[in-house]
């Protein structure tokens, strides 16, 4: 069974870092592009960063450029959003979706497979 789960996300104060993991069982994410969602209460899902499986096409979203990275280990299977000097507008719950390909893409019909969700809740 293909399947993304994320993990990493809580409660931080503004300002401050989390890191959001993405792991894939049942495939392997080499030749997968990879994006990053958040969708906030009553807003739709945005994408905030994409990478094709060659890594050469990350991109993040102007919204979060700056403060966010997107990073792939492929050995461990497993996709990474860091997120530094997050702020209240920050807030959402993130998805990671994978797609075989090569692209980087906030277009959420482009990817096939999704998780299930993390919060990050930045407040003080």
């Amino acid at each position: 069974q293909l399947q993304l789960v994320e993990s990493g996300g809580g409660l931080v104060q503004p300002g401050g870092s989390l890191r959001l993991s993405c792991a894939a069982s049942g495939f392997t994410l080499d030749y997968y592009s990879i994006g990053w969602f958040r969708q906030a209460p009553g807003k739709e899902r945005e994408g905030v960063s994409c990478t094709g499986y060659s890594g050469g096409s990350a991109n993040d979203a102007d919204s979060v450029k700056g403060r966010f990275t997107i990073s792939r280990d492929n050995a461990k299977n497993t996709v990474y959003l860091q997120m530094n000097s997050l702020k209240p507008e920050d807030t959402a719950v993130y998805y990671c979706a994978a797609d075989p390909g090569n692209f980087c893409s906030y277009y959420r019909d482009e990817y096939e497979y999704w998780g299930q969700g993390t919060q990050v809740t930045v407040s003080s």
